[in-house]
């Protein structure tokens, strides 16, 4: 079993609305890849047409080589998880995960064993005459990934499955489901809006905007190094300012000014002139050297955020604005007091320049 999905200038509008537009990418066998993005962006339809439940207007969906753009989707090697469970009400949860077992030439007891090994997969062994009124979201869930799994496909595509959940039991099976994926081996191609939820789980994320791929990598690629301003502010938290890049430093590197402060950033690509510069909250230090060393900048303390694990200073920087820092909460009540003049170090290797659209 294998299960690559290229798809090869993917395009498709709904009358006015452009919903894919020109989407090219490779998920490779056994990736666990997420379509990430803000409604409408795209990644819906984008996976609905991988499913075949919509027609590409143009463009390639090949699985394993083979392109399925004109495939009905009950012969297609794929399954899909939805956000709603669709369990039906009258039936067990055996009977639920079986389902689809009826069409298949199977006798009682190789069905009885797919099924088992599924419910095993997911951790609900033990509940097979149980009816889905009886289970918890989260157990309900897991009876949809199992129903899919059952099937063998090779790709299996999940449509925002844990978004009916509450927060925490979103989180614990965000975990749960990466695992799950690991030993079943198959790929995943996963639709979310949520940024935490791609981070912990992908492989590889692809962020949309507009029915466009905007960036492609892994999760520490896109997050770390955003290649637009969008990116940077869709993707966690992140301060965005403006600075002019003014040359490049003898070993590469880049000048830029920030208000009346000078800052260096590894090398980069975009030309001198005004520009934007990232820098993700964690990434800053609060420094005591009396602004001596390079790249470290004056501010004012505007206020405090308490936020369990960390605290979030919103400071001011003389003609650079407002940014957040983020630093662990290490006990003090009240460490940080609105007035306060403190020393931020901004490194050299968490500024990431981006260019003015």
């Amino acid at each position: 079993m294998s299960g690559v999905v290229e798809l090869v200038g993917l395009a498709k509008d709904f009358g006015e609305v452009i919903a894919v537009d020109d989407v090219s990418l490779r998920v490779e066998d056994g990736e666990f890849f997420s379509l990430l993005g803000p409604s409408g962006c795209g990644k819906t339809t984008t996976l609905r047409l991988i499913a075949g439940f919509e027609r590409p207007d143009a463009g390639a969906i090949l699985i394993d080589g083979v392109d399925m753009a004109s495939t009905p989707p009950h012969k297609r090697p794929v399954n899909t998880v939805f956000q709603s469970y669709a369990l039906f009400p009258h039936l067990t949860v055996e009977e639920n995960v079986g389902f689809g077992l009826k069409y298949q030439n199977l006798d009682k007891d190789e069905a009885r064993e797919k099924i088992g090994r599924a419910l095993g997969l997911v951790h609900l062994g033990g509940m097979e005459k149980r009816k889905p009124t009886q289970l918890s979201g989260g157990q309900q869930q897991r009876v949809a990934l199992a129903r899919s799994v059952v099937l063998n496909p090779t790709v299996l595509l999940l449509d925002e499955p844990l978004g009916a959940l509450d927060a925490k039991l979103r989180k614990a099976l965000q975990v749960e489901l990466k695992t799950i994926q690991e030993e079943i081996g198959i790929t995943f191609i996963y639709v979310t809006h949520d940024q935490e939820e791609a981070l912990t789980m992908s492989d590889r994320i692809a962020v949309m905007s507009a029915g466009k791929v905007e960036q492609l990598g892994t999760p520490s690629e896109v997050y770390e190094r955003p290649v637009s301003s969008y990116i940077a502010e869709f993707l966690g938290v992140s301060n965005l300012m403006e600075v002019t890049v003014t040359s490049q430093t003898a070993d590469g590197n880049t000048l830029l000014q920030l208000g009346a402060h000078e800052l260096v950033a590894e090398r980069s690509s975009v030309l001198p002139g005004p520009a934007f510069v990232s820098i993700r909250p964690e990434r800053i230090k609060i420094v005591s050297d009396n602004g001596s060393a390079p790249n470290t900048v004056p501010a004012v303390v505007d206020r405090m955020v308490y936020a369990g694990p960390v605290l979030n200073l919103l400071v001011q920087i003389d003609d650079a604005g407002e940014i957040q820092v983020t630093v662990p909460n290490e006990g003090r009540v009240t460490p940080y007091q609105h007035g306060d003049m403190i020393d931020l170090h901004l490194p050299a290797e968490a500024l990431q320049i981006l260019a003015r659209s």
